[in-house]
């Protein structure tokens, strides 16, 4: 659970109420199966509908529009995740700084 919280960046911190039934229903509609392990796999359909990006399987953004309306929707996360814990933040912070300043180049070119 620990992994599946730092791959969504902190976003989904899930249960197994929560893992279980989405595993069941991702098997259901073909994007995954369960191997002999127990261990699931992505099928050939769940790697095209994972193409954008990771975890964005239904609702990925289609557009610049939408890309932008994700992108203030994680800033608004980082926002308050800074007045909530900070201390959150610190370990990324020259990571936040790189994307910062590669947005700025794209917007003052």
């Amino acid at each position: 659970m620990d992994a599946m919280e730092n791959m969504s960046q902190g976003l989904w911190r899930p249960s197994p109420g929560s893992v279980y039934p989405l595993l069941d229903t991702m098997t259901k509609e073909g994007s995954i199966k369960k191997r002999e392990d127990s261990k699931y796999e992505l099928t050939e359909q769940g790697k095209e509908e994972m193409d954008w990006p990771p975890g964005m399987r239904s609702n990925r953004p289609r557009t610049i529009e939408e890309v932008l309306n994700e992108m203030n929707s994680f800033v608004s996360y980082f926002e308050d995740l800074a007045k909530s814990d900070p201390a959150k933040l610190l370990p990324h912070k020259e990571r936040i700084k790189e994307i910062q300043s590669r947005l700025t180049k794209i917007t003052t070119t």
